[in-house]
């Protein structure tokens, strides 16, 4: 038996009117995960506990059967485990976000943030703007590490974690209201600006159009996390297939193994097909038990405020990631079961994610059909009547381990 979480990030949503009334999710062309509804469990999980914010961090540790009140401890230390940074247990990490500010005005607290992730920067573009930073910025005790796209690491050595604010929550918002209480990290960031702003590459990046990565934000402040192994806790042997370094530092911190497709990058034009083979490649000939192939491509598109783009993300998931893996188990006669769902919705409506709870999919290749009719979103999954409170235990019933 194999089994596999396919987790569309953000890929909930709430109802708009553009749509009749239905989610990106229910508007998509879903023809594979319709199919599947019509033989799988379906309901709704939360996956971010009431009083936590609801971060791709905390739902994902969820998602991966982590409780995150025991074992969260700051985002970016997940990142750090990916990008093979080994922290100290007294030092603080920070997630830099290479991000777009508005430019006309004169002092850096009245700038708007136009964009976290600068037109989806491109790590080679990123790696030569995160140097100009290294240099710029240099200061005892602070360290920047280079990450994937936008999404890079500051760490402080014998630091102090504070509340700092995620910049895809603020878009179009005055960032003085959000800059951190700490003067060194408020310096840093407005000398950033100074720095990345007059940057030859994003003088290139205005003139073909793109957003100029002009300034970085911290946030995400964390310490060294301490997972227990995924292997040890569940009898499966994992693997994560993902664009980003969050997933993987989860991966990293519960002794998981990691395949790094070529070509995925996180966007709405990933390597979807190269994703789903390696999935299937680790299940059918790796010795693996269990995959989590996570794609970031909806969650960055609600970011956006696309409708139209959250939608063509969802229908690659369906058809590219979804139909391809179940195809090639179907045709080797391996019998599975895989869930289906997001972390946390990101609605067009505000552009960030929220607590509601989740829509999931348990379909079970060994399941004869029910005659059911419904289909996979938030309604139907609401209607079902399943719902998990604690979504951190429902990767135990995907794997039958709350049936010994």
């Amino acid at each position: 038996m194999k089994y596999i979480v396919v987790l569309g990030d953000g890929m909930a949503g709430w109802p708009l009117e553009e749509l009749g009334g239905k989610t990106t999710l229910e508007a998509a062309d879903t023809p594979v995960m319709d199919r599947l509804a019509e033989k799988a469990e379906i309901g709704m999980a939360s996956m971010v506990p009431e009083d936590m914010a609801p971060g791709s961090d905390t739902a994902n540790l969820s998602v991966m059967g982590y409780d995150p009140k025991i074992y969260y401890t700051g985002r970016s230390p997940l990142e750090a485990l990916s990008i093979g940074v080994d922290m100290a247990d007294d030092d603080v990490s920070f997630r830099c976000n290479l991000v777009t500010l508005s430019e006309k005005e004169d002092k850096y607290e009245d700038r708007h943030m136009i964009d976290h992730s600068s037109s989806e920067i491109s790590t080679e573009d990123a790696e030569i703007l995160l140097e100009a930073l290294k240099q710029g910025l240099a200061r005892e005790g602070y360290a920047f590490y280079a990450g994937t796209s936008y999404r890079h690491l500051l760490v402080w050595s014998h630091g102090e974690v504070s509340e700092l604010t995620p910049p895809h929550d603020i878009l179009t918002k005055r960032v003085g209201d959000y800059l951190p209480e700490d003067r060194v990290l408020r310096e840093m960031m407005e000398k950033s600006y100074e720095i990345l702003s007059a940057h030859p590459l994003n003088k290139e990046r205005r003139a073909k159009g793109l957003h100029p990565a002009n300034s970085a934000w911290f946030w995400g402040a964390g310490t060294r996390p301490a997972l227990t192994s995924f292997e040890e806790r569940t009898g499966k042997k994992g693997v994560m297939i993902s664009a980003v370094d969050l997933l993987k530092g989860l991966a990293v911190g519960a002794d998981m193994e990691r395949i790094l497709v070529e070509g995925a990058n996180g966007g709405l034009h990933t390597n979807y097909e190269g994703k789903a083979d390696a999935a299937a490649d680790a299940l059918l000939t790796g010795g693996f038990d269990f995959a989590y192939v996570h794609v970031e491509a909806p969650d960055e598109m609600g970011h956006q405020g696309s409708t139209e783009d959250k939608i063509k993300a969802i229908e690659y998931l369906d058809g590219r990631v979804i139909g391809r893996i179940t195809g090639r188990l179907d045709q080797a006669g391996e019998d599975y079961r895989i869930m289906v769902l997001p972390d946390h919705p990101t609605p067009i409506k505000v552009r960030t994610h929220t607590k509601d709870p989740v829509p999931y999919m348990i379909y079970d290749s060994r399941r004869a059909d029910s005659g059911l009719v419904h289909t996979y979103g938030e309604s139907a999954a609401r209607q079902s009547g399943l719902s998990w409170p604690d979504g951190y235990r429902l990767i135990d019933h995907l794997l039958e381990l709350d049936e010994r």
